[in-house]
């Protein structure tokens, strides 16, 4: 009998006190861990689509402006980085509160609780910071391409500077950072409104502000074809950006210390795939119907308006939801190229109808698939995002423009800025160079 008593509080003992004791603190303190590494190898993800914005837009462009497109990815991304820090999460994310942005401030790790074995937080601070930092410079990226081979070097940075130091966090505060938009339920999982159409909407002031390229648009509204230098490096670059965006919305889960939480990081990531692959296939046969001819740039870009459109709610809708999704994204990139072009709005890497076009239609398809959302809600955050950052795009640009100045000469823009402004080539050995 005592054996037996012996027993029963020792299985008592098993049941109940010690798995308490001995298995939650390190269960929490894996949960963190893994949180942690989530951030940090998605936000890697993230900035390894720096490099595929790099290299399509050094494929779109003629080979007279490729080593500028290349000093201006990189640099941007150094900008955004300093200012992120300096000024950037403080204000999108600090004391928001409902309101319409933080504070000021400079950035700085918080990690005392988790040190000292309270794991509330979720995920270290530093490794949110770097999260939050690489999409910021995201943002900055879709610019560049837009406005490329006309604009000048320090002008174009000049503008970065305000992108990512201002007018992107602010906006973000909005809805990641608790603001007003948040409050009324307006949902934008990974940011196809608050990351890629806030790049649409500062491109394409920044693009009638600027003007179109020289040739580009002749008499009688003729569209002249520019044809960039290098497609390879435009389909590598497509392919580094489809890769790099499994972080940017499967990062976006904002966890990985649970189950629930692993199983949404893998729909996330098989919805963002097949919508990239509705988008492409979409506009391939769009264009084939439209035109007769299957145009490479179109396929690269419509995989990117997949992309694109997939980012406000990638975890929700169904695998075949989001090749939907992605599909339709194709369609309006393959409409909204010649659409821009007849409003002579030159976007030299199809941007605008990439990132502005299928950021807004991915935002408002969040509530097919997400019941939690309004379409009214949805539409009220795409309204007020756009107008504030277009309003304030507008007079940065035309600041700059009665400043400094915002474009090169006609004569530079000839010779390209290659050798006008930073005095080197991507392809020195190249002939005939300077042929239009």
């Amino acid at each position: 009998m005592k054996r037996f008593f012996k027993y029963i509080g020792f299985g008592l003992l098993l049941a109940l006190p010690w798995p308490v004791l001995a298995e939650e603190a390190p269960l929490t303190e894996v949960a963190y861990i893994l949180n942690t590494f989530s951030f940090l190898i998605s936000g890697v993800l993230v900035m390894w689509m720096a490099a595929g914005f790099a290299m399509l837009e050094a494929g779109l462009v003629r080979t007279k402006n490729v080593a500028t497109i290349c000093l201006k990815n990189i640099s941007l991304f150094g900008i955004a980085g300093i200012l992120y820090y300096l000024v950037g999460y403080n204000l999108m994310y600090t004391g928001v509160d409902g309101g319409i942005m933080g504070s000021f401030g400079l950035w700085a790790a918080d990690d005392s609780a988790a040190l000292a074995g309270d794991y509330a937080a979720k995920y270290s601070a530093g490794s949110d910071w770097f999260f939050q930092m690489v999409f910021c410079g995201a943002a900055c990226s879709v610019v560049s391409g837009c406005v490329a081979e006309r604009i000048k070097l320090w002008s174009f940075l000049l503008f970065c500077v305000v992108l990512t130091g201002l007018i992107y966090p602010i906006q973000g505060s909005w809805v990641w950072g608790g603001g007003w938009l948040s409050e009324l339920g307006f949902s934008d999982y990974a940011g196809s409104t608050l990351v890629h159409s806030v790049g649409g909407w500062a491109a394409l002031t920044g693009a009638v502000i600027l003007g179109a390229r020289k040739g580009k648009y002749g008499k009688g509204g003729r569209v002249n074809p520019i044809p960039g230098s290098n497609l390879t490096l435009a389909t590598i670059g497509t392919f580094i950006l489809w890769m790099g965006w499994f972080g940017f919305n499967g990062g976006s889960a904002l966890a990985l210390g649970s189950a629930g939480s692993a199983i949404e990081q893998a729909n996330v990531y098989i919805n963002t795939n097949l919508a990239a692959c509705g988008g492409m296939i979409a506009s391939m046969i769009l264009v084939q119907l439209l035109y007769k001819k299957v145009d490479v740039t179109m396929a690269l870009n419509g995989a990117l308006a997949g992309l694109v459109s997939i980012t406000a709610g990638p975890a929700a809708p169904s695998p075949g939801g989001a090749i939907l999704i992605g599909a339709v994204g194709g369609l309006l990139v393959v409409l909204a190229v010649p659409f821009f072009d007849k409003l002579k709005v030159d976007d030299v890497v199809g941007a605008l109808s990439v990132h502005l076009v299928c950021g807004i239609w991915g935002t408002l398809a969040v509530p097919f698939s997400n019941s939690e959302t309004s379409f009214l809600t949805q539409l009220l955050g795409v309204v007020a995002i756009g107008a504030f950052v277009s309003i304030c795009s507008s007079l940065v640009w035309l600041a700059i423009k009665y400043t400094v100045g915002l474009r090169v000469s006609e004569e530079e823009e000839y010779v390209g800025s290659d050798v006008a402004e930073i005095g080197m080539e991507a392809y020195p050995y190249f002939q005939g160079r300077n042929i239009n």
